[in-house]
């Protein structure tokens, strides 16, 4: 009996001592709830695939307070091996030298599977050098989409099959809309710096700033007070006096979906990966799903549009067997068949040809209308200087200018040139301080 309780014991310590010799890789993100849960049935699927390995997931709060926390980590050297960081973030890992491992150099030192060709160019180009070399791997990336009410649409006498697809159209549309009393309101939206600034610009192929758009390097600047962009901020303010379009709110634009889901607005451009949360709002109406609309007289409109979301970013400072593990894990997650069901749970974009190949395969955008609309636009053409993301250092404040200026422009105390040259001149001076602080 003894005898026996002594080999149980030993098999026991074994097992244990097996299970302790995995190495461990902390990821922290951004994801909470159903989400999050998701990404942790991933890396359950990954730790499960393999027994070197075991990724722990910690959540850390919103993107700016996770890229906050990591920061503070590396400075006192309790950094994680992996952390997720909102695109507009990019500006700022990529200029902490000595900090980040690209992710093209992770790969190439561990050996591991990665073809840098079979990522969709609209997405890897925000997280790519001029070069060409990736610097973070893209995992949750959004592109904001057009989505519209069909049963207001039908009592206004529209097409209810037929979204608007020029701005002239949505003007038209909209009046139609208020005028039959279909709809207090023709449209919303989330974001006016996302959806209404970087990516109209991106899709009229309008720059927003110099060394395309900040992606060449530091010395890049602001310019998104062009004449394109003062047109539409002019025509907003026009269409929100008149009661054709709402003003959604500042940061994300909390207030549009609401206002979509009430039937107070009949159309509202928002993430594409909202889609999930806009069917599950939208059960009194019928709802439908378009592009981006654009202005027919902009000379290469419409071009592409540009992702949100955000990547994996590699920290230096951790152990060797780390850095084995984690691009493992990358070419587990960006392998066809993890990045397909991540696609269809989430709304998110797949980040690779083969993932959306098989998404098709599986029948998947027949079952689910509309499920393709943010692929087929940012693929409609292959990427410029002007539509293929942007890097600016301390571009999340930046943002809040966007916000501040447009809220004056809609309250009448300036003009939209006014505003965006405004938006100009700050932003610039916190580039540039931004520069000088990271010499």
């Amino acid at each position: 009996m003894n005898r026996l309780l002594m080999t149980s014991a030993a098999a026991l310590i074994a097992t244990m001592g097996a299970a302790q010799a995995k190495t461990e890789i902390q990821w922290w993100h951004a994801m909470g709830g159903e989400l999050g849960a998701k990404l942790e049935e991933i890396v359950k699927g990954f730790n499960d695939s393999q027994d070197e390995f075991t990724v722990v997931p910690s959540y850390k709060g919103t993107y700016p307070e996770t890229m906050t926390a990591a920061i503070s980590a590396f400075r006192a050297k309790q950094q994680p091996a992996i952390v997720q960081v909102f695109e507009v973030g990019t500006g700022t890992m990529m200029a902490a030298e000595g900090a980040i491992r690209p992710v093209h150099q992770l790969m190439k030192d561990e050996g591991a599977a990665f073809d840098p060709q079979a990522f969709l160019p609209a997405v890897v180009g925000y997280y790519t050098d001029t070069a060409g070399n990736m610097l973070s791997m893209p995992f949750n990336s959004s592109t904001p989409i057009l989505y519209y009410n069909k049963t207001v649409f039908e009592k206004a006498g529209l097409d209810p099959n037929a979204p608007p697809k020029t701005w002239a159209e949505v003007e038209q549309f909209s009046k139609k809309i208020k005028d039959s009393g279909a709809a207090p309101c023709g449209f919303t939206t989330g974001w006016v710096s996302w959806i209404q600034t970087e990516n109209f610009s991106a899709w009229h192929n309008q720059p927003i700033g110099t060394e395309q758009n900040g992606i060449g390097g530091p010395t890049a600047r602001l310019t998104l007070n062009g004449p394109v962009q003062v047109k539409h901020w002019g025509n907003l303010k026009k269409w929100a006096d008149e009661g054709l379009f709402k003003y959604g709110g500042p940061v994300g634009g909390d207030n549009a979906p609401p206002m979509f889901y009430s039937q107070e607005c009949a159309m509202v451009m928002n993430s594409s990966a909202s889609r999930a949360g806009v069917i599950a709002n939208a059960k009194d109406f019928d709802l439908g799903f378009g592009m981006l609309p654009y202005y027919d007289d902009v000379e290469g409109a419409p071009q592409n549009s540009i992702i949100g979301g955000a990547s994996l970013w590699v920290l230096e400072g951790r152990p060797a067997e780390e850095y084995k593990g984690a691009a493992q894990f990358f070419s587990y997650l960006s392998s066809p068949e993890v990045q397909a069901d991540w696609h269809q749970f989430s709304g998110y974009l797949p980040i690779t040809q083969a993932a959306y190949d098989l998404t098709k395969s599986q029948g998947y955008y027949d079952q689910n209308p509309g499920a393709e609309t943010g692929l087929q636009q940012i693929t409609l053409n292959p990427p410029t200087e002007n539509s293929k993301g942007l890097r600016f250092g301390n571009y999340v404040q930046i943002r809040g200018i966007i916000d501040e200026e447009f809220e004056q422009m809609l309250a009448g105390s300036k003009t939209a040139q006014q505003s965006l040259d405004a938006v100009v001149e700050r932003g610039n001076k916190l580039i540039e301080d931004f520069a000088a602080q990271s010499q």
